[in-house]
């Protein structure tokens, strides 16, 4: 694929050879940036995506208290993975905010909600599953990669119509030492009962991505945008 660079303060944004008619708006991981995701466009390497234009915004940089306090670009704070560790509901709901700003940019260029799709990395992917569940218009996907539902009693009464039955593909590494599987498997578990259909897949890495993972991500854009 032959896309063309644009880099500003707020978003990396990969541009189609071609009218872009679809898009995806990719999220990083905790203390990484719009850049970490862009070199899996070659990779995905789908005739269909030709079309599509990539969209990686920065997350602002505040501090993480997992992190010792330390500055960095991040969605949310992050206390710490333990079930009961408190959860920054307040920076995760300011970063909604942002990021349907991003949505809205796409449709403001003539892209239709439903064919955007909406994914991210760690992070970024709790984000994109938050984002995506309750954006009030129906979206084309949400990929989520290894990754968890944040605050997720709480979707049961903010879930979108419109977004009950969009495809969601959670992938997670079975050996990942950062963000559990089971952290994985329990907002799988939880999504199922509040009746969304979601295309689980597990791959024999830790918290990273791998070939047999993104020809499979490449397969599902593919499907949702081709």
């Amino acid at each position: 694929m032959t896309h063309r660079t644009l880099e500003s303060k707020q978003a990396v944004i990969l541009e189609p050879a071609h009218p872009a008619r679809a898009s995806v708006v990719w999220l990083h991981g905790l203390g990484a940036d719009g850049y970490d995701f862009v070199p899996i466009v070659p990779a995905l390497d789908v005739p269909t995506l030709d079309t599509v234009r990539f969209v990686f915004p920065h997350a602002p940089i505040r501090p993480v208290t997992l992190n010792a306090g330390m500055p960095m670009r991040a969605w949310f704070d992050v206390t710490g993975f333990d079930r009961n560790a408190l959860q920054d509901e307040a920076g995760i709901r300011a970063s909604d905010v942002a990021i349907r700003e991003w949505i809205e940019r796409e449709r403001e260029q003539g892209i239709d909600a439903r064919s955007v799709v909406l994914a991210g990395f760690s992070q970024g992917g709790a984000m994109a599953l938050f984002t995506g569940l309750r954006y009030p218009e129906r979206l084309a996907g949400v990929l989520a990669l290894s990754t968890y539902l944040p605050l997720g009693p709480a979707l049961a009464d903010e879930a979108s119509a419109a977004n009950r039955d969009v495809p969601i593909l959670m992938c997670h590494g079975r050996f990942d030492p950062v963000v559990s599987i089971e952290y994985g498997e329990r907002s799988h578990e939880h999504l199922t009962k509040l009746g969304y259909t979601v295309d689980w897949r597990e791959y024999p890495m830790q918290h990273e991505v791998s070939p047999e993972e993104i020809a499979a991500i490449a397969q599902w854009l593919s499907a949702r945008l081709g």
